[in-house]
């Protein structure tokens, strides 16, 4: 399926699914009818309009991080940075150099694909986007609303990306990727 098709076809999902839910979530604590069908409409288009965004920004991180591969070593100088030589952050860089050490031992050398951090960062927005969007709207049952908004989210991004992952993988096997293949290609980005 082409990048594009696989955009909408999420969009559409999402909004009937999240608009349905909820109007579900809704209607256990209230039966005025115009909250449930503005509350439904608010979280249904949002969350169509958002998986659009969302699934271009997952293709756009894949593409960028999709055969790098991620060490930790780098966490270590930025969070001790700002505690230069104190005591504290000396603690701090050795616990995370222990830990560091130990994590190498276990996984004997194998790197982590960063693939796993692409959906990261579009998790991140959807989840501040959709806690505004309900709390601007007034939804009466806010958590109940959104929980399985960014759930989903968090399972359909590492999803979505894995696919992307074993694609690539497949066709650098087999041949190139097609120019069509992907969102960023095909939107220029």
């Amino acid at each position: 399926m082409k990048a594009i098709s696989r955009l909408w076809l999420s969009a559409i999902i999402a909004t009937t699914f999240y608009g349905g839910w909820s109007l579900f979530a809704n209607a256990l604590i209230t039966d005025d009818v115009s909250i449930l069908i503005r509350s439904s409409l608010v979280q249904g288009l949002y969350s169509g309009g958002v998986t659009l965004l969302f699934t271009w920004l997952l293709e756009h991180s894949y593409n960028k991080v999709g055969r790098k591969q991620l060490s930790f070593a780098f966490v270590v100088p930025l969070v001790c940075m700002a505690h230069h030589e104190t005591k504290h952050a000396n603690m701090v860089r050795r616990t995370f150099n222990h830990t560091l050490d130990m994590s190498a031992r276990w996984f004997n050398g194998v790197c982590w694909p960063s693939v796993l951090f692409a959906p990261l960062i579009p998790l991140a927005i959807q989840s501040a986007l959709v806690t505004g969007v309900n709390l601007i709207n007034q939804t009466p049952n806010l958590l109940l609303t959104i929980a399985p908004s960014i759930l989903f989210s968090g399972l359909y991004g590492y999803m979505y990306t894995l696919s992307l992952y074993r694609k690539r993988e497949q066709h650098s096997a087999d041949q190139p990727i097609q120019e069509s293949d992907t969102l960023s290609k095909q939107t220029n980005v």
